[in-house]
């Protein structure tokens, strides 16, 4: 298993057909409380890889490692937090979960990342080039980012019909944050240098 694990817990009841139908104007406000925490900007496909890599997430890490051999770990604290707040907000925006995305804690949607020693576990030159050997992620996750749009139009009108999100879109939109948050832990965060796995599943 990969050491990023990442998970949204199905919510087996009636959706919110309201909260759903106006979810673009609610998410918003905390769209904005995001971006202003990390000084995010989003891609064309609604991810914030770019934004990420360079504000709060990667430069701190990234010279502290190279430099020092060190990821203190109110940092790493920091990044992990930030992470989760990301995750929760698009869960919320994406239509899986009805919730509003709270600030600090957890409600259904689970990102761990490991808090790495870095004499053993990182490479100190490795964070360098990391964003780099992540090309071939970012184009697959541009690709899988337009069919998440299309996955979410689609459970928007499910939602609104049946009160159901289709198990089958909703596990495809999860596998996609799941590849997105372990690139982002890899070449932005910095916890770890397993390589992320070419895969939507666990």
């Amino acid at each position: 298993m990969h050491p990023i694990q990442f998970d949204v817990d199905y919510p087996d009841v009636p959706r919110n057909r309201a909260t759903a139908v106006f979810r673009l104007l609610l998410v918003i406000p905390i769209l904005v409380v995001l971006a202003a925490v990390g000084a995010t900007g989003f891609a064309d496909d609604g991810t914030e890889l770019v934004g990420a890599a360079a504000g709060v997430l990667f430069l701190p890490p990234l010279l502290l490692i190279v430099f020092r051999q060190k990821y203190p770990r109110w940092w790493f604290d920091f990044n992990v937090g930030y992470l989760r707040f990301d995750a929760r907000v698009f869960a919320y925006a994406l239509l899986l979960r009805d919730e509003y995305p709270s600030t600090d804690e957890e409600q259904a949607v689970h990102l761990e990342l490991p808090y790495p020693d870095v004499a053993t576990d990182l490479n100190r030159w490795l964070p360098l080039v990391k964003w780099f050997l992540a090309i071939p992620h970012y184009v697959v996750l541009f690709v899988l980012g337009i069919g998440v749009v299309l996955a979410t139009i689609a459970a928007w009108f499910a939602i609104l019909f049946t009160g159901r999100h289709p198990r089958g879109l909703f596990d495809f939109t999860v596998g996609v944050m799941r590849w997105h948050n372990r690139v982002a832990g890899y070449a932005f965060a910095l916890v770890t240098d397993t390589y992320p796995p070419f895969r939507l599943a666990a």
